[in-house]
This record gives C-alpha cells, structure tokens and sequence, in this order.
C-alpha cells in the first residue's frame, strides 16, 4: 500500500500544483484553452502512437487485460442506461445532467493511469497501460458521443453527423495508428521516433496540470445526489466490477493491480470538454470531476493495494 501511495503522490502533487496555477499565476482562460487543446490534439496523441508502437504486447496478457476493462466499462455502461428513468423520476436528473452522469461513471484519467502505471511497474505497467489504451478509448468515446448526441442535443444528431464526430477524434485515431505500426513493425526515422517521443513524454505531465487547472472546488462541500451517484459508481462499482472480472480470468500481481489502477482513476477532464460541445450538464460533469479527482487519492491506493 505504501508503494502505490508513493506511486500516486507525484501525480497528484502535479494536478495539485496545475490548480495553484490556474489560481495565482495562469489566470487567463485562453491560457489553459490553448493548453488543452495542445495536449487534446498533440502532445497525448503522441503519447498513444509512441506507447502503442513500441509496447511490447507479447509479454502481456492482452486479451485478458483488454478483455476485463472492456467488459467492465460496457457493463457500467449498459447499468447507467438502466437507472436512466428510475434516475429521471427520483432526482430530476435530465437528459444533460444524465450524460454527465454517463460519462463521469465510465470514462478514465489516462494522464492518470498510465503515470501510476509507469511509476509502479517501469515498463510493463506502460505495456499493461497500452493495452487498457485500446480496450477503453474507443469504446468510451463513442459511448459517449452517441449517449450526448441522443441524450444532450435538443434535436437527435443523425448518425452520419455521430460518425463525423467521432472521425475527427484525435485519440482513436492515434491508437490506431499506433497498433498498425506495432503489429506491421514498419521501420521508423531515428529522427521521427525521437520527435515523437518526446511529445508524448511532454504529454504527462502538462496533462495533469491542465486536469489540475480544470478542477472546479465549488459545491463540492454539498454535493448534489447525482455528484454523489457517480462518484459512487466510477471510484467503487467500477473497479470492484473490472477487479472481478480479472480474477475470473486468473490475472494477479503487475496484470490485476493495472487492471485495478486504470479502472479505479477519475473521470477524464476531456469529458467536459465534450460536454460543453455538445450540450451536457457541464457544470454538473465539473463538480463530478472534482469530487473524483479529491476521494481518488484515498479509493485509489485501496483498489490498486489489494489487487497488487
């Protein structure tokens, strides 16, 4: 336990100092917008490709790592879409409020993850990490595209307009790219790897630091019953699903407590991005990602401590 919480420290001392500089120093919005939008749409890309491309996958147990994260993130998936009218009646959550309750329950804090996952296990976690990459970035982003297109709009997006959408995210698009290089071993410019990599270890920590700067602390001391809800369900059920999942299919030490490490982490921060551009609740996601990103720190050394 104590060797995950030195694991975790760094990382949120990095989203802790991301929130001093948004406050004291960086003040400007467009400062962090800019920010933002180079980590969305370079420097993690970057990351995904140099991670993917050189992640050595036959070490690993890919598909019942991949495996175990997919099938928690679609069971926590099709559950939300259960409570959906029981949610609607008891606390007037609607269609906005309801996505941010989606996306708050089943996204994850790469950023998060993959530095814990490096800090614990070196190289392996990264592999392990990759793989989790692959089972969850697609699926979550068009779950969530389609869940805010049907759910957020005032009119339903068609679905050529859905697919649109998710054509032009930058992520599933570097982790394909990454997977076709690591399956074909197509041989790469010393000069280009090196640029590539060192976007993708840029991406680290200026990713946490936006996460930081993108924390909301307002109303978390009374949080609402949907705030509560989805910590519940991201930070607990999850990963108590993902765990037992694994366990099913016989994975332990480095393989579960990564397994545990990503299914355990907060919601991402590019999830209210999305549900500003899309018509979410996003007050409600800000609120949910800050009361994530705080109880993270004590949840987080519990999940990953008992599957280490």
């Amino acid at each position: 336990m104590s060797a995950v919480a030195l694991a975790l420290l760094p990382v949120f001392l990095l989203i802790a100092l991301g929130y001093g500089l948004r406050r004291w120093l960086l003040k400007r919005d467009d400062e962090w917008i800019g920010l933002e939008k180079l980590v969305y749409y370079v420097l993690f890309p970057a990351l995904l490709i140099e991670s993917l491309s050189q992640a050595n996958l036959r070490a690993v147990p890919v598909f019942e790592v991949g495996l175990s994260l997919f099938l928690a993130v679609v069971l926590m998936a099709l559950l939300c879409l259960a409570l959906r009218p029981l949610l609607s009646a008891r606390l007037g959550i609607d269609g906005p409020a309801f996505t941010s309750v989606f996306q708050g329950s089943l996204r994850w804090q790469t950023f998060v993850a993959l530095a814990i996952a490096a800090n614990l296990y070196g190289d392996l976690g990264v592999a392990l990490a990759s793989v989790a990459m692959v089972a969850i970035i697609p699926l979550a982003n068009v779950m969530c595209v389609t869940v805010l297109a049907r759910f957020a709009a005032p009119q339903r997006l068609a679905w050529r307009a859905i697919i649109i959408t998710l054509l032009r995210n930058p992520l599933i698009w570097a982790c394909i790219v990454g997977i076709l290089f690591n399956v074909t071993q197509l041989p790469v410019p010393k000069a280009l790897h090196g640029f590539v990599d060192t976007l993708g270890r840029a991406s680290l920590a200026t990713g946490l630091l936006v996460v930081g700067a993108g924390l909301n602390l307002r109303g978390i001391l009374q949080p609402r019953a949907a705030t509560l809800l989805t910590v519940g369900l991201k930070l607990v059920l999850l990963p108590a699903m993902a765990i037992g999942i694994a366990l099913l299919m016989h994975l332990s030490g480095p393989n579960l407590a990564v397994v545990a490490c990503c299914s355990s982490v907060p919601a991402a921060s590019n999830a209210y991005i999305l549900a500003r551009q899309m018509g979410g609740d996003a007050p409600l996601l800000a609120e949910i990602l800050a009361l994530q990103t705080i109880l993270a720190v004590v949840t987080m050394p519990i999940a990953i401590g008992y599957a280490a």
